[in-house]
């Protein structure tokens, strides 16, 4: 499975308009992909709004990038944006696809967005040491997705879904404490670029 993440920067308080028209440009004949979430950022870089859509092959994330960046309204929302990025990603190959909510069971409202660097050589020890550690975490907090970046420096990004922020610090506490995450080694495979973003969903996210 394949993803895109787009994250635009808008005019302080246009986050449910632009969450709107990012679902109407999404829906449209032309475009490609699915929507899977629309967040607005809540703790991490304000003004966000962040896409996540999913493909079922590289072709038809690499021919909805080209009917993005060629656009004057790069999904519905170019006369809003101040700025926006686009960044594409491969799911972990052993995690299920990502769904909605409706039909995973999985839901927030909190999600954490995280993104660590890798070390060059890292990437296939960082994909199997999660298959080995993922599991018993989840048993904490459920992981939404997992994936490897296909541009730009070299990279991983893991969403997570929490019903509360008490919750998500109640969750990784005890996965500490357990012993059970970070997975053992993992660390030795990254570097110290790394981010993390809290959002919450919009009303037209399939992530609820």
């Amino acid at each position: 499975m394949y993803y895109e993440l787009a994250t635009f920067t808008l005019p302080f308080g246009t986050t449910g308009q632009a969450a709107l028209q990012v679902q109407a440009d999404t829906s449209a004949a032309e475009a490609r992909g699915e929507l899977l979430g629309c967040w607005s950022s809540d703790i991490g870089e304000l003004n966000r709004l962040i896409v996540l859509r999913g493909f079922a092959d590289l072709a038809s994330l690499e021919a909805e990038r080209q009917r993005t960046q060629l656009s004057a309204n790069p999904l519905g929302c170019g006369a809003l944006a101040q700025s926006f990025t686009l960044e594409s990603f491969r799911g972990f190959p052993w995690m299920k696809p990502v769904r909605p909510s409706v039909e995973s069971g999985i839901a927030g409202p909190v999600y954490e967005i995280r993104s660590y660097g890798i070390k060059p050589g890292g990437v296939q020890p960082t994909i199997d040491l999660w298959a080995q550690y993922l599991p018993p975490r989840e048993a904490l907090s459920p992981c939404v997705v997992a994936m490897v970046a296909l541009d730009g420096p070299l990279r991983f990004t893991n969403i997570w879904a929490y019903p509360t922020i008490d919750a998500r610090s109640r969750a990784r506490a005890e996965a500490v404490a357990q012993g059970i995450w970070p997975p053992k080694g993992g660390p030795a495979h990254l570097s110290t670029q790394m981010t993390s973003t809290i959002a919450l969903p919009t009303a037209v996210s399939p992530l609820k």
